[in-house]
This record gives C-alpha cells, sequence and structure tokens, in this order.
C-alpha cells in the first residue's frame, strides 16, 4: 500500500522506495544550455544493467559508425564495458572524460552515439537506461530499490527550465520509468502524485 508524505519521506510501491524529490522537483533538459554535459562530467561512464553488457557487445558493430574515432579506439581498446569501484560494470570513458558512446555536434552539444543509432531504426535499445533515468538515480539493495532525484550542477538549466514549464522530474521522465519499471507503476506514481503533492 503506497504511503503518504506526511507518514513517510518518501512513497512506496511495492519494494520501490521513490523520494518524495522524484515528484516535488522540477526538471527539463536544456541541451542549449548544458551542451550534454552529463556525457563529459564525472569519475566514470554510465552504470550498466548486468543484461546491458551482453546488449552493448552485441550492437557495438551496428552502432561504431555512430562513434566518434576516439570513442572506438577506447572501445576496441578496452572492451564495450569497464568497471567502476563504486557503480560496479559502466560505459568506457575517454580520457577521464567523456563517454566513448558519446557523440558532438555542429555546435558541440554531446549526444548518444547508441540513442542515434535507435533513432535511424538499427537497433532497438534506446541507451543505458541509466542515462535514460536521469537525474533518477536507482540503488538496489537486498530487498527494495532506492528510487532517488540526483542533484549535480551541471543540471542547473534543466532545474531552471522544469520550474518555468512546471514539469516534475517522475513526468519529465515518465518513459524511462515505464521502460524501467512498467506502466502500472508509472500510473500508481501519477495517482499518488496528483493527489498528495499538490
Amino acid at each position: 500500500m503506497p504511503q503518504t508524505k506526511d507518514q513517510y519521506p518518501m512513497i512506496i510501491i511495492d519494494d520501490k522506495y521513490i523520494s518524495d524529490e522524484v515528484i516535488e522537483e522540477q526538471f527539463v533538459c536544456n541541451l542549449s544550455a548544458c551542451k550534454g554535459a552529463c556525457c563529459v562530467a564525472g569519475d566514470c561512464g554510465a552504470p550498466l544493467d548486468k543484461t546491458e553488457i551482453k546488449t552493448l557487445k552485441k550492437i557495438y558493430p551496428q552502432i561504431k559508425s555512430y562513434l566518434r574515432p576516439e570513442g572506438i579506439e577506447e572501445i576496441e581498446k578496452t572492451g564495450t564495458n569497464t568497471t567502476d569501484a563504486e557503480y560496479g560494470y559502466v560505459t568506457p570513458i575517454v580520457n577521464k572524460g567523456i563517454c566513448a558512446y558519446a557523440t558532438i555536434d555542429d555546435h558541440g552539444i554531446v549526444g548518444c552515439g547508441i540513442e542515434k543509432a535507435w533513432k535511424d531504426g538499427v537497433i532497438d535499445f534506446k541507451k543505458p537506461i541509466s542515462c535514460h533515468l536521469y537525474p533518477i538515480r536507482v540503488t538496489k539493495y537486498e530487498s527494495f530499490e532506492a528510487v532517488n532525484y540526483d542533484r549535480w550542477d551541471i543540471c542547473k538549466p534543466a532545474c531552471k527550465n522544469g520550474k518555468s514549464l512546471r514539469v516534475p522530474v517522475y513526468r519529465f521522465l515518465k518513459d524511462a520509468l515505464i521502460r524501467k519499471y512498467g506502466t502500472e507503476f508509472y500510473e500508481v506514481l501519477d495517482k499518488i502524485a496528483t493527489k498528495q503533492y499538490k
């Protein structure tokens, strides 16, 4: 049974513990302002589920033409994934910075080569779920999953944009949340948000 904000500082749906901030904070990416900095900043690549490791190996030949030479070189040197002490399996990064799967357009905006291949219908995998869900981070524990809003200075333009458009984090991430947890989960979350977090 889902709990309300007055009872707990989070929402509980089955074994998912969702931070209030997922509903209360507002967020809409503003790539013209941040230039896709989330694909560049940080100490490691994007966290990967175990199933995504096999997927990346499988699709690499299909997406290779979308990637930058530096990214290809790194992937072919280290593999389609690497490991990190904190996050486990992650995507490779180039020169301790930009994701090996990243692209850069003529305006200097960083994008995702995997997603571009998906949009072109070349593959049926959009991108790692951790990227799709950002700024939500999911932490798995033995008996539950914690679904939290991740604050990052580089995303201030997205926060400002979200407030201007009045779009909560969870609504901005509707497709990603449905991909991760299913339509029923999202509908329950939306119902709670609409009734309890006006």
